[in-house]
């Protein structure tokens, strides 16, 4: 049995005894979805926070049998997505950009690292991660919700497609061209650099 079936069965018998064990073992990687989503710390941790209260406040109007049918993974993540979604559309109606995401974490959504140790190759990791991260902030919202629950969250594609709530050929589609964004958004801004050191 997986920690997230042993946690669904803690949930359904003991809500209020299981509830700090879900919030341990989700708030990261809810923040990092968050984070990934709307490009700014801030507002990542309060996604990530309201998505734990209404995660809360969902079961505990849940009868027992439904909770312990919740595939968790991707009713987790597509919380945090509707509320990611809901401070996009505030940001727009207010004229508020994405941010970038120069604080981003260390280690996530980086190319592989580098063998190399030391001040430098760790300094070229993180650059490398906040370009990245930068990049996957220009992806329209629906290829950067596949792309993120995808490779930076890992989900699976059938819990991808429950928590887009779309069919699964549909979100590998979006992952596939979400990719294919990053990647021509990458060239292009290589060739950019390049150019701009040879003039």
């Amino acid at each position: 049995m997986d920690t997230d079936s042993q946690l669904v069965a803690a949930l359904a018998s003991d809500l209020d005894g299981a509830f700090e064990n879900l919030v341990l073992a989700h708030q990261d990687r809810l923040y990092s979805i968050a984070l990934r989503i709307l490009g700014d710390a801030r507002d990542a941790e309060e996604a990530a926070q309201d998505a734990l209260v209404r995660a809360y406040r969902a079961l505990a109007g849940y009868p027992a049998e439904r909770i312990r049918q919740l595939r968790l993974r991707p009713w987790l993540a597509t919380i945090v997505l509707n509320l990611c979604r809901s401070r996009i559309g505030r940001r727009a109606a207010a004229g508020r950009p994405a941010l970038s995401l120069d604080a981003a974490e260390p280690g996530t959504l980086q190319p592989p690292a580098d063998e190399r140790t030391g001040p430098a190759a760790t300094l070229a990791r993180r650059d490398a991660g906040r370009a990245w991260a930068d990049l996957l902030l220009t992806l329209p919202p629906a290829y950067r919700s596949a792309v993120v629950l995808r490779h930076v969250d890992g989900l699976s594609y059938p819990e991808l497609a429950t928590a887009l709530d779309r069919p699964e050929g549909t979100v590998k589609a979006q992952v596939h061209r979400g990719l294919a964004m990053l990647r021509t958004a990458f060239e292009t801004a290589e060739r950019r650099e390049r150019e701009e050191m040879t003039a």
